[in-house]
């Protein structure tokens, strides 16, 4: 499989443009992480038992108001679902509904699947198989459950990414009654600013999750990533208040790109979607200022930007903007 165009490929950006301090923007994960919590000695030396497994994915299912009828897995990061749900059923024709995270479609073509990418929620009747991004990467763009639950009943699979569902709780189709051949995949490291943890989680009937165990194996995620991801899943004050920032960052990165002519298309309070003049020209312009962003193949003119964190990031993008 080639490698596919990402955010975060900051080497890339210092090889071309050099300059030291850089500010990844180029990405969705959250530059205000959860305060890492004391790791045990025990978490790095012994193989992760059962019974701490378990008590992650609780806490997720907890944290996510999962229905307690559906089930779940933790895998190293929502990359590694992404990866193994191709296998989860016979190959056939899937729809991608996109723009969207790039990964989905290729995962599938290098499956053997058909794969189109379609602009329409109403597009993705017919297939085999259907991936929506739930709210999408890059643009926002956010479809209420019972509209997902509706398509569900029109494809032969669905697969729902709400890798940045953290930010947009009440648009999740965790809290619904698992479907028969629906998936919902969640990312930890975006909203908890953890990526480096690779943790992720996929959720469903009995059936699905239990496939995806036997393909992932005994231990998919490490001992330490279990423990910090059961401190950070359990501390809802946190995740209230990161919301309630973000919120907050998103509304003043906004102010900024206005300030530069570029009028917002979309996004989450995670990531900002701008209209500029010329993509390539405006993150080269940010790059001579050592801020990285994200550029598209399929757009001239859209440019995201993730959110700063500590206040000198704020300034470093405020003077990259001038």
């Amino acid at each position: 499989m080639n490698m596919r165009d990402h955010g975060g490929n900051l080497d890339e950006a210092m090889a071309r443009f050099g300059g030291t301090g850089w500010l990844d923007l180029s990405t969705g994960i959250n530059r205000r992480p959860y305060p890492l919590p004391p790791i045990a000695p025990e978490s790095w030396q012994a193989l992760p038992t059962r019974a701490r497994q378990t008590a992650l994915t609780q806490a997720a299912h907890k944290a996510w108001s999962a229905h307690p009828d559906t089930h779940a897995i933790a895998l190293p990061g929502a990359q590694a679902a992404i990866q193994l749900v191709p296998r989860l059923t016979a190959k056939g024709f899937a729809r991608v509904l996109g723009p969207t995270y790039n990964e989905h479609a290729a995962c599938l073509t290098a499956e053997g699947w058909q794969v189109e990418t379609v602009p329409h929620l109403s597009d993705l009747a017919g297939a085999d198989l259907a991936i929506v991004v739930n709210p999408n990467n890059p643009d926002g763009q956010s479809h209420a459950p019972e509209t997902l639950l509706a398509l569900r009943e029109k494809v032969g699979f669905l697969v729902v990414d709400e890798s940045f569902g953290d930010v947009t709780p009440a648009q999740s189709l965790l809290p619904y009654a698992p479907q028969p051949g629906l998936i919902v995949l969640r990312s930890f490291g975006k909203f908890y600013g953890l990526a480096g943890l690779r943790l992720g989680f996929a959720f469903g009937p009995s059936d699905l999750i239990a496939a995806l165990k036997t393909m992932s194996g005994p231990w998919p995620i490490s001992g330490p990533a279990i423990d910090v991801g059961i401190n950070a899943l359990s501390d809802t004050q946190w995740t209230n208040t990161m919301r309630a920032q973000l919120t907050q960052d998103a509304t003043r990165a906004d102010a900024l790109a206005a300030k530069a002519g570029w009028p917002l298309l979309g996004g989450t309070t995670l990531f900002r979607l701008y209209d500029t003049p010329d993509a390539q020209a405006a993150q080269d312009h940010l790059a001579k200022a050592q801020v990285w962003s994200r550029v598209f193949p399929w757009s001239p003119t859209a440019l995201r930007l993730g959110l700063p964190g500590p206040e000198a990031e704020w300034n470093q993008l405020a003077r990259a903007l001038i």
